[in-house]
């Protein structure tokens, strides 16, 4: 059983990589190949999704923003922090679903933090709507994977949570209750 539980914790650390791979990926892209270098900038790909280049000097949803380069760097290194405990609780979980959502987080939180460090701010681009009506600010593929991961968690500690062990109170081998 630990040898599954290894393989599943590299799983996890395997999905941030691809994550924070494909994230970096997504932003030079629409920066670079589609050309959305100013905020604002916009290229529509369907009617109810656009990519619309915007700077993210915040965090999620667009909180705490980094208005200095002390608060810039005051982000980076929380951000990094945060990003190291979910290093460490990938290597201390073992619930396949865990370590998944985990794993979405940490390759999220990894490419937030890189642009944050290059830029100072965090590229977001992918823009849903309904007409005027948008039900999301506009975010990247890290804010997506954080997101779903975090909601993964939450659903699992509050609506499924840990099956009690009913193994130990129960008999083994061929004994008894009664100690035959």
């Amino acid at each position: 059983m630990g040898m599954a539980f290894t393989r599943d914790r590299l799983a996890a650390f395997a999905l941030a990589l691809v994550l924070f791979v494909a994230d970096q990926w997504s932003k030079d892209f629409v920066v670079n190949t589609l050309g959305l270098k100013r905020v604002g900038d916009h290229y529509p790909v369907l009617p109810f999704f656009d990519f619309t280049r915007t700077n993210n000097f915040g965090i999620s949803l667009g909180m705490f923003e980094a208005t200095s380069i002390e608060m810039r760097w005051g982000l980076v290194l929380i951000t990094g922090l945060v990003a190291c405990g979910i290093a460490v609780w990938i290597l201390r979980e073992v619930n396949r679903w865990d370590l998944a959502s985990l794993g979405m987080i940490l390759g999220g939180a990894l490419g937030n933090i890189v642009d944050r460090y290059q830029y100072g701010y965090v590229v977001d681009f992918a823009d849903f709507h309904i007409g005027d009506f948008r039900p999301f600010l506009i975010f990247n593929l890290a804010d997506a994977a954080i997101t779903i991961g975090v909601v993964i968690l939450l659903a699992r500690a509050l609506f499924i949570g840990e099956k009690p062990a009913k193994e130990q109170d129960e008999p083994k081998g061929g004994e008894t209750a009664a100690g035959d």
